[in-house]
């Protein structure tokens, strides 16, 4: 996180940067000339999109899974633009174009944006081909219709125009764009609509036309349900926007309609903030996050409908160029179709429930704390359900032996039963919780949560400034009824959210070996008073910025080592993205030496694998499915005596350098057996879901001629088998 002091605005109240006009059908780039040995960031998050736009595409899936996948897309183009693209138009108006230099493409961030906006223009199109030529006509086959005004039956234009004037029209801001009425605010990524008006009076001299604009208001459903027609089973629903089109006349009497289009502005919602002019990380938060919602706008989405003179008075109160303008053949805004996953309630059009199979103490064990004093226990999500995680620290509160409590907070969901579990243990114990400010665009909850726990007594702590504290950490410390002290502690890879728990697939850990729970300890002790001390204090976990980073470099080269030595050598590690140079040039350096390597990447991958000399043993592999794959787990052969790690940590250099992560290794051999066979061997198998990364940079689907394996259908039959 940079220190920088620098406005949610740009420096210059200026256009972007001019880019020559582009209109490229596709949504790739050629491929990439191998000469290069990383690969672009940035155009590997949107190659990441770009499997995700083909499980929309696939027609294997459920439709409305494929309609939430197209969804995720639009949500997740939307905070590429509004951190990436917006990140590299600040740095080119800062002036740092040519100083920054090449970047891991070797293209100054002029030349990079020239081509992500080619890209994101083709995947764009791309988006809405899927939408009007393969989704639109399986939902209206299914059922499932989406209309415009002029298509409704009588039924239906009453029963919206009965919502419109009960629910809508008194949440109506109609404004014209005169000397007394400027520009309205318009929020980052709200939904409006332009209007080209000219005023009725007469006279010989025709009045100049002016812009209206109406605010679509967010508090309302973006998809309307309508009463089906008669003759017609499913669901019928309208576009919230278009129902104010259709009955945006009303607003604005005495004025010609000359043209309308529904539009949306995307803003620059970097943060940034500087320690010494803080009064407290909260406050200098809060303040920031007013700013990103009046950020420098960096995209304009409007309907390709639009009138050129609507776009050209936008873009002139936006100041933007041409490039940053992107018209929609359809809906402004697919995210929006979330919606109507969620409101057309027909089972069969997406993936059967599936419920994790529950954990269950051995007939000795009065309770978990007794369990976890004989044996460790591993928890994969969501196939293992996450509600142990929940009734560990549930029981950290209601039991009277617990002493205190110390927890970390990254993101968490609303009525979430570990909050409340944290807030009820505040009135009888210690607790100590390390809350994240800035997990990205959770940060307004996560100021709340911080609140609601310092107005319970609860101790709450918000890191070291300039280190997200991204670290997945409990420990509960109990006076057992033996009279012992002892500490119990949960590491995960993924959030204290019981609802991201049901679709993320991510690993638990928990544990009462006095090793890893004194070490858990330290790290609360170095969140709290940055007393880091002796780092062998946080042994046996590895701990960013502390040892992380020459940890896994040491890991890398012991296996090169042991290839050398014609010993046993090989990793296997599965992640969301790998980007760190010094680990990819450490990879490179052990595939040289003989190491065979398979990377699981979900994400970004700047690693080109395949490459004669420099990385020929190196394979990289993305599965993308039901399950949004967020679980990072580490393998080492080291010589024939196999070392297993899992964390929160992703090869990067944010999360090794400028996070707090803990990656902590698995010991017992049961359990490092299921995390190497089980999982990554299954993630290995996968022939339906996983892509392989060629070193021309394209991603293929996997060839495989032996039976059908899907990783994810193969753990949920497990949990379901054993269950």
């Amino acid at each position: 996180m940079t220190t920088r002091k620098t406005s949610a605005k740009r420096v210059a109240a200026k256009p972007g940067p001019h880019l020559p006009e582009t209109h490229d059908e596709g949504f790739s780039e050629p491929a990439a000339a191998v000469e290069r040995e990383f690969f672009s960031r940035d155009e590997s998050w949107l190659k990441f999109d770009e499997r995700v736009l083909e499980e929309a595409q696939d027609e294997s899936n459920p439709l409305l899974e494929r309609v939430k996948f197209l969804a995720i897309t639009a949500s997740n183009l939307d905070e590429f633009v509004e951190i990436r693209v917006a990140g590299i138009l600040q740095r080119i108006e800062d002036g740092f174009d040519q100083v920054l230099g090449p970047d891991e493409g070797g293209l100054t961030p002029s030349e990079r944006l020239l081509r992500l906006n080619k890209q994101m223009a083709g995947f764009v199109a791309a988006q809405y081909r899927c939408w009007n030529e393969q989704l639109l006509p399986a939902l209206r086959r299914e059922g499932v219709r989406v209309l415009k005004w002029g298509a409704l039956s009588e039924e239906q234009r009453a029963h919206a125009e009965k919502f419109y004037e009960e629910e809508v029209d008194p949440l109506l801001t109609p404004v014209t764009i005169d000397p007394s009425h400027p520009f309205p605010r318009v929020l980052n990524k709200a939904l409006c609509v332009a209007l080209l008006l000219r005023h009725k009076r007469r006279g010989a001299v025709k009045p100049p036309t002016v812009l209206g604009v109406v605010t679509v208001p967010r508090s309302l459903p973006r998809l309307v349900c309508l009463p089906v027609a008669e003759g017609n089973a499913g669901f019928s629903f309208i576009f919230l926007h278009e129902l104010i089109e259709a009955k945006v006349d009303k607003m604005f009497r005495g004025y010609e309609l000359l043209g309308k289009a529904a539009f949306r502005v995307t803003r620059n919602s970097n943060l940034y903030m500087q320690e010494e002019e803080s009064r407290s990380v909260l406050e200098s938060v809060r303040e920031e996050l007013h700013n990103r919602r009046k950020g420098d706008a960096v995209r304009l989405e409007i309907e390709s409908t639009a009138a050129d003179e609507i776009v050209g008075r936008l873009r002139t109160n936006f100041e933007l160029e041409d490039w940053q303008v992107f018209r929609t053949d359809g809906p402004v805004n697919l995210n929006r179709l979330m919606n109507l996953y969620s409101e057309a309630k027909i089972p069969a059009l997406k993936y059967p429930p599936f419920q994790g199979r529950q954990y269950k103490l051995e007939a000795k064990s009065e309770d978990l704390f007794a369990e976890l004093r004989k044996k460790d226990v591993l928890l994969h999500h969501p196939f293992d359900s996450y509600r142990t995680v929940e009734e560990f620290i549930g029981a950290g509160a209601r039991d009277e032996h617990v002493m205190s409590m110390k927890q970390t907070l990254y993101r968490t969901s609303k009525d979430s039963p570990i909050f409340r579990a944290l807030i009820e243990a505040a009135q009888s114990k210690d607790v100590t919780v390390v809350v994240e400010l800035m997990a990205r665009f959770d940060e307004d909850s996560n100021i709340r949560w911080a609140r609601e726990l310092e107005d319970a007594g609860v101790g709450v702590f918000h890191g070291i400034f300039g280190l997200k504290t991204h670290c997945k950490l409990s420990l509960l410390v109990r006076r057992d009824p033996d009279g012992h002290v002892r500490r119990y502690a949960h590491l995960g890879t993924g959030n204290y959210n019981p609802v991201t728990a049901r679709f993320y697939t991510d690993i638990s850990l928990l544990t009462a070996k006095p090793e890893m729970t004194m070490a858990v300890q330290a790290v609360f002790n170095y969140l709290t008073s940055e007393a880091d001390g002796e780092t062998d204090a946080l042994r046996p976990l590895l701990v960013a910025p502390l040892t992380l980073a020459d940890d896994l470099l040491a890991l890398i080269a012991r296996e090169a080592a042991h290839a050398k030595a014609g010993r046993k050598a090989g990793i296997v590690a599965k992640m969301n993205a790998i980007l760190d140079r010094k680990t990819v040039e450490a990879l490179y350096a052990a595939s040289q030496a003989g190491v065979e390597i398979d990377l699981i990447v979900r994400g970004m991958c700047s690693l080109r694998p395949g490459v004669k000399g420099l990385s020929e043993k190196i394979r990289v592999r993305s599965i993308v499915g039901q399950y949004l794959e967020h679980s990072r787990i580490f393998q080492f052969e080291n010589g024939g005596s196999p070392e297993v790690f899992c964390g929160s940590a992703d090869w990067m250099a944010r999360n090794l350098y400028e996070r707090c992560e803990v990656v902590y290794p698995v010991t017992d051999p049961e359990l490092a057996r299921r995390l190497r066979k089980e999982i990554l061997g299954s993630y290995l198998k996968d022939n339906v879901k996983a892509r392989v990364l060629g070193a021309d940079g394209v991603y293929s689907r996997v060839k495989s001629e032996g039976e059908r394996f899907s990783a994810q259908e193969y753990l949920m039959a497990l949990a379901a088998e054993s269950r």
